[in-house]
């Protein structure tokens, strides 16, 4: 029972690339295979929840330069057992960015991910099935970085100026500028 919420906003969410056609039926495979999913404890990979955080004029997007794996990012992070992705997202989002006037703009899926974490010295290699949303900020406060991360980095739409080449985070710019 608690994988059929996000099983139906799977099977809801149209898709926008063959790459995440590929994403949602590998999800939902692994969704039906492993009871325990939300659980950061299998060890084969779990779900995750992240999203694309823009301000209240979105005009900005605020991205992640993680601590521990150097690369810039969307805010998000482990389920910890709650099946609730959406609300995960927002959680992950606030602790990350020190924010809390965060709400989401659709309760839709916005983007979905597959990839692989390296090994490192808590865990071997595994997958995160990540399923993000769209969430906007709703005051003014500013940024406060964490353990977390290394940067917070408020970005605008200009592609020039994105710090990263990765096909997800690319894929969710795209996305994010297509919609304005």
């Amino acid at each position: 029972m608690k994988r059929l919420q996000l099983c139906n906003l799977l099977h809801a969410y149209m898709h926008t690339t063959p790459e995440e056609h590929q994403f949602k039926s590998d999800t939902l495979a692994f969704i039906a295979a492993n009871p325990d999913c939300f659980e950061r404890s299998l060890a084969i990979g779990h779900i995750t929840a992240s999203c694309w955080l823009v301000n209240k004029n979105n005009d900005r997007a605020l991205l992640t330069h993680h601590a521990t794996l150097n690369r810039w990012f969307q805010l998000g992070g482990h389920c910890d057992g709650d099946s609730d992705v959406l609300a995960v997202a927002i959680k992950e989002a606030q602790e990350e960015s020190g924010i809390t006037h965060i709400v989401p703009v659709s309760t839709e899926i916005y983007d979905i991910d597959v990839h692989k974490i390296p090994e490192n010295n808590r865990e071997k290699e595994h997958y995160h099935y990540d399923i993000r949303f769209l969430l906007k900020v709703t005051s003014d406060e500013t940024v406060l970085v964490n353990h977390e991360s290394k940067e917070l980095r408020w970005i605008s739409k200009d592609r020039a100026l994105l710090p990263t080449s990765s096909q997800s985070v690319v894929r969710m710019f795209d996305k994010w500028v297509a919609r304005s």
